[in-house]
């Protein structure tokens, strides 16, 4: 239960004496910081009275008495228990979860939070600031450190608005003061219940000052009690038992504010008579308790005063139901040990008693113990601290590691019967036991290296030697490590340290400077290419920097000569991935980029492998051509010849190369490409490739259709010799609404312009920033032309002018429906012009047109085509079954919206008809004949050779149905796991595909949808019949099986280390081989299936291994066993690579073994005789070292 420091020194010496003053008129409130202005805390002076001025005037400002300026900052203090502490790890005090929480609570609220841990490990918190700041600390430090609790209070419905409080002032408010989360029903909710979440204490206040709130509202009596704070208890009694009796006995609501909030004001509500009759009885309780008690003041140690104070109150509540005594605790943050005792006189007495043996039930010693000694005082498994916690169950025992101490908590006899059999297990230990410690410098460089990564190299070296191991921390500036424990483990662990040291001595290393984008590839997935570099040199580290520092550099720590060999070996690996990144971009048309992935992604599957190459083509909702091509130069450019083969054979496309000098490559491609764009666009979308800069050539490639190629290889060159004879450029502004109409419809007025002039005019595209900029380029005189006839006639676009015509109101709607999409486009087309139709129902033909004088006429011309359009339309209807009409639509309607565009008709369905039709097997017969209803005509109305192009249009979309003949044997390949092989062939081929029911056993398929599309998928249907059919006879072919016996010693060899021989004879000969499991009989069969030729190399390969594993011996040889670990090196590093060195296998022996110096060496004669020379030499060189570092 957490408290605000509510108790002060002054209000304490009150309740001593029992008096307490009456508040001073215009004081401050203690819990508000009053920010005068600048007039109140520094009044103007008096001026000097005139002549004649009367005594009796008021005195200025600064005679009469000034408000006393209270600080900004308040400071607020409060105590959590630790049974309510939400983080209790008292580890790392400090930097734990609750720092974290206070410093992010300081960031967001701009307070100052102090956190201390008292005796009790209970978290005492201040809290400095701005009065808002600290509250909402406050708040959320009881939110996130402290336990919640929640509860809930009724009040009327009718009054939750007024605990909300205008805007939800006063719920904020309320939540701030009592650091609560308060959660009020909607209006719509029939609930009554307000929820409160928070600390107990927190709880108790936000209900009270809820109650308070409604008993306001209330329209029955309310009556106000201030009595002396030292008095609730009486009146509350213990529990609060009195006063629920009190409010049974007369029916009035009695709200006593809880003892952590200073307020003593007591509110009684409820009917006249009910209140009267509570106001009556408590204030009876009062003067009888205030004649008749008296007050006595005891000291008791502030560590004991928790033990008073119970669980939760409970304690002092079970000492005034017991004795009748009210007992007044200090706050928990404050320093006083006085308890003050408050009750009849002859009751004193016994409440003291209780008080004391309450003080005295628990106490808390501290044994004094080397760290070193703990685990023994512990036991195996807890066995000597279990027997005496079986013994004295209430006693908590606590080792504090690194520390030479033993806490024990509990009633005072257990725990001095605990405190006596611990010192007696500390007593025997150190008799028994001989200890010894040793001290070694190390440079304080390495202590980090020596403690490991969490600590832990230390804690493997503790633990496997049973030793304390003490290291200086950096801030001592020492080097001094001690060493306590048995004598043989504290050599054995010096040994080792100096072992490490030694190690770290000879390590050196280096930084490779390697771009930050080849760092992922180098690494591989899941780390697999560098772990086989690291296996390679398993006494190298290498660290990667972090990818949010966006660094460069690759550290590489370890041995000398390991160290260069590692980086020579990167350093290849680097150059090899600065070769292989090279990149190339390749246009291709949109419409082929399907073609060039292929079925299934085969065609760009091939080009990859071929080429050895990445290549990366544009998402389908992207309006890029690029392909990009990464690998080595010369594998990106055979790729980049396959790619535009295939676009070639594809369609009519054309590539022509054009020489012209580099020198003037930049100016044709112009300002952000905008030259070399317009002749693209002007030319129907073909690509032209310039040379990369620098590069020397002056070949320009020119591709796409046959047509638009020549035509932009003509306009390419006549730019060119513009740019050499006479160059000249001129730019005018215009807005951007005028350049469609300067376009004019299919580019037809800037062309006559380009004719007339012969001047080439840019538009600004919708990427570039100056939307106003057209851009001239050409001779100076042609220029010079253009210019003067664009600015004639921006010039008129500029004159404003307004005009009408009549338009027959049957046709008005045509023009303003679908939200005015026909006015919308004459806007877009001719200059922004605003033509208004009348409104519906106004029985007016008259049309006004306002814009520039040009633009209105050419849209008064383009008005009266569409409505000679009108009026010269038909209406066409075409049957279509109504089930077709769906698949007609397309998504989303694209299809008619297509016809409707490319056409300019407009197409009406029918409504829906859902009658039901003779049906077979769910769906309509095919061979029942057509009977036109209403629902299947479609209505197209349109000029009547459009109207004709359209119905044709729409008959071409109505769904056929054809039978393929598919063998019933490969339906299931067809279909494929759970449907994607007929998913994919519906959506690449946009068909609906049907197969029988498997029990039908049906040698058909139907495929539904477009002609073309029926075409195209019964040829891709066909196509995988043959390739099934292809793979059943590979399969027969695969299934050629071969038994052979071997041995069942030599089964491990050949299946290798992780299976390591076995799967490289599998992946060789591309074969299956299958070892007999344990419980078969015949153990020494393997079993080869695959290609007949593929398995009989294969069982020669394995009876090659055979025959070679029957020459290998093995030999026995003796070496010291303090050398076994640096042969063996870390994680067996050092030994893989010596086993592969030599091709050999070593056993070393397990431990405990009878001949621990025994080594088992296996393999050829030849290479077991090189493999043991050469361990006899290591051991020697250990046994040397070993002897130096004893001696030193």
């Amino acid at each position: 239960m957490s408290s605000v420091a509510v108790l002060t020194p002054e209000s304490f010496a009150e309740h001593r004496s029992g008096l307490k003053d009456q508040e001073i008129a215009g004081c401050v409130p203690e819990d508000e910081a009053y920010i005068p202005t600048y007039l109140e805390a520094f009044p103007p002076l008096p001026e000097k009275g005139a002549p004649g001025e009367k005594a009796g005037e008021p005195p200025s400002a600064w005679g009469s008495k000034i408000r006393p300026i209270k600080a900004s900052v308040i400071t607020q203090v409060f105590h959590v228990p630790l049974e309510e502490r939400r983080y209790k790890d008292n580890s790392q005090f400090g930097e734990g979860e609750e720092a974290k929480v206070c410093l992010d609570i300081m960031q967001r609220t701009g307070a100052h939070i102090e956190l201390s841990l008292a005796k009790d490990q209970g978290l005492s918190i201040m809290v400095t600031g701005k009065v808002d700041s600290v509250m909402k600390a406050r708040k959320e430090i009881v939110a996130r450190l402290q336990t919640q609790a929640s509860a809930t209070v009724a009040i009327p419905k009718e009054h939750h608005r007024f605990v909300i409080g205008k805007n939800g002032e006063k719920l904020q408010e309320l939540e701030l003061k009592t650091a609560t989360k308060i959660a009020i029903p909607r209006p719509d909710d029939p609930s009554a219940n307000i929820r409160i979440t928070g600390t107990k204490e927190g709880i108790e206040k936000a209900r009270h000052e809820i109650l308070l709130i409604s008993a306001e509202q209330d329209k029955r009596a309310v009556e106000r009690l201030s009595l002396e704070k030292a008095f609730h208890p009486f009146i509350a009694g213990a529990h609060n038992r009195l006063v629920q009796e009190l409010s049974l006995e007369t029916g009035a609501r009695i709200s006593i504010p809880p003892s952590s909030l200073p307020k003593d004001e007591i509110v009684i509500t409820g009917e006249k008579e009910a209140v009267a009759l509570a106001v009556s009885r408590i204030r009876a309780i009062y003067e009888d308790k205030k004649r008749k008690t008296t007050t006595i003041s005891v000291e008791v140690k502030k560590s004991q005063h928790k033990y008073i104070i119970g669980p939760k109150g409970n304690t002092l509540q079970e000492i005034l139901e017991a004795t009748g005594v009210s007992v007044e605790m200090p706050p928990l943050d404050s320093s006083s040990e006085t308890i003050i005792l408050r009750g009849e006189p002859d009751k004193l007495g016994p409440a003291l008693t209780q008080v004391y043996a309450k003080a005295k039930s628990v106490m808390v010693v501290e044994v004094t113990a080397p760290a070193w000694l703990h685990r023994f005082i512990i036991g195996k498994k807890g066995q000597n601290i279990g027997r005496i916690t079986q013994q004295l169950p209430r006693v908590h025992i606590e080792f504090t590691d690194g520390e030479e101490r033993i806490s024990l908590e509990g009633p005072t006899e257990e725990v001095e019967q605990a405190q006596a059999q611990i010192q007696e297990i500390i007593k025997d230990l150190v008799s028994l036991v001989r200890m010894d410690y040793t001290e070694i410098n190390i440079d304080q460089r390495f202590h980090r290296h020596l403690i490991g990564k969490n600590g832990a190299n230390i804690n493997r070296i503790k633990e496997q030697y049973k030793v304390s191991v003490r290291i200086a921390q950096d801030s001592e500036r020492s080097g001094l490590v001690r060493i306590e424990g048995d004598p043989k483990g504290v050599q054995l662990a010096r040994r080792e340290l100096m072992e490490m040291v030694q190690r770290m001595e000879n390590e050196r290393t280096k930084d490779l400077i390697v771009e930050q984008k080849f760092h992922r590839t180098i690494i591989g997935q899941k780390g697999e290419k560098i772990k086989e570099v690291r296996d390679k040199f398993p006494e190298v580290i290498i660290n990667f920097p972090d990818p949010s520092q966006k660094s460069d550099i690759v550290q590489l720590r370890g041995p000398k000569n390991e160290v260069e060999k590692c980086a020579k070996f990167l350093q290849k690996i680097i150059a090899d991935l600065i070769e292989n990144s090279f990149s190339l971009s390749v246009p291709i048309f949109k419409q082929f980029h399907k073609n060039i992935i292929g079925k299934g992604g085969a065609n760009i599957k091939k080009i990859r492998e071929e080429t050895n190459t990445k290549i990366d083509l544009p998402t389908e909702n992207s309006n890029s051509e690029m392909i990009v091509i990464t690998g080595k130069k010369n594998n990106c450019e055979a790729a980049r010849d396959r790619i535009l083969a295939i676009q070639r054979e594809l369609a009519n496309i054309k590539e022509a190369e054009v020489t012209i000098p580099a020198k003037l490559h930049n100016s044709l491609i112009g300002s952000k490409g905008c030259l070399v764009r317009s002749i693209m666009e002007d030319c129907g979308g073909v690509h032209i490739h310039f040379p990369s800069e620098g590069s020397g050539s002056d070949k320009v490639t020119i591709r796409g259709p046959a047509g638009e190629v020549e035509k932009a290889k003509k306009q390419l060159l006549q730019l060119a010799e513009e740019k050499q004879v006479n160059n000249f450029t001129a730019e005018l502004q215009a807005k951007p609404e005028y350049h469609k109409f300067l376009i004019g419809r299919g580019g037809a007025n800037i062309r006559r312009v380009r004719d007339r002039t012969g001047a080439r005019i840019i538009f600004p595209s919708p990427d570039d920033t100056e939307q106003e900029l057209i851009t001239i380029v050409g001779k100076e005189e042609a220029v010079r032309q253009a210019q003067k006839e664009l600015e004639s006639l921006v010039k008129n676009l500029d004159d404003v002018v307004e005009d009408r015509m009549v338009v027959d109101v049957r046709h008005h709607r045509h023009f303003v429906c679908r939200r005015g999409q026909v006015l919308r486009e004459l806007a877009e087309e001719y200059g922004g012009v605003a033509v208004s139709f009348p409104r519906t129902g106004a029985n007016s033909q008259r049309v006004t047109l306002k814009g520039a004088k040009d633009c209105v006429e050419a849209a008064k011309k383009r008005i009266q085509e569409i409505i000679e359009d009108l009026e010269s339309q038909v209406t066409v209807e075409v049957a279509i079954p109504q089930r077709y009409h769906r698949a007609v639509m397309g998504p989303k309607g694209c299809r008619i919206q297509h016809i409707t565009r490319e056409h300019e008709v407009q197409i009406k369905f029918p409504e829906r008809d859902d009658s039901v039709l003779p049906q077979e097997n769910g769906e309509v017969s095919p061979e029942a004949e057509f009977v036109p209803r209403k629902c299947d005509v479609i209505t197209i109305s349109g000029r009547a050779e459009k109207c004709e192009l359209a119905k044709a249009a729409l008959l071409a979309l109505v769904p056929i149905t054809e039978d393929v003949e598919v063998s019933y044997e490969l339906h299931r390949y067809i279909i494929g796991q759970k449907g994607i092989g007929i998913r994919k062939m519906m959506e690449d081929y946009e068909v609906n595909i049907w197969v029988p029911q498997p029990e039908k056993q049906l040698d058909v398929i139907k495929v539904t949808g477009l002609a073309a599309n029926v075409e195209r998928a019964k040829q891709g249907l066909l196509e995988r019949v043959k390739e099934l059919q292809a793979e059943q006879e590979d399969r027969a072919l695969r299934s050629f099986k071969v038994t052979m016996s071997v041995d069942p010693k030599f089964h491990p060899k050949i299946i290798g280390r992780k299976g390591a021989v076995i799967s490289q004879i599998r992946k060789d000969h591309d074969v299956s081989i299958q070892f007999p499991d344990k419980g078969d009989e015949q153990q020494d069969l393997i079993v080869i299936s695959g290609y007949e030729r593929n398995v009989e190399e294969a069982r020669q390969a394995i009876q090659q291994l055979v025959a070679e594993l029957q020459e290998m011996v093995s030999q026995d040889v003796h070496l010291d066993p303090r050398t076994h670990a640096r042969i063996i090196g870390a994680r067996g590093k050092a030994i893989r690579k010596l086993m592969e060195e030599f091709k050999v296998d070593i056993r070393f022996p397990q431990p405990g073994s009878d001949e621990p110096d025994k080594v088992t060496v296996t393999g050829l004669p030849e290479t077991v005789d090189n493999a043991i020379d050469h361990l006899l030499n290591l051991e020697e060189e250990y046994v040397i070292k070993i002897h130096i570092s004893i001696h030193k």
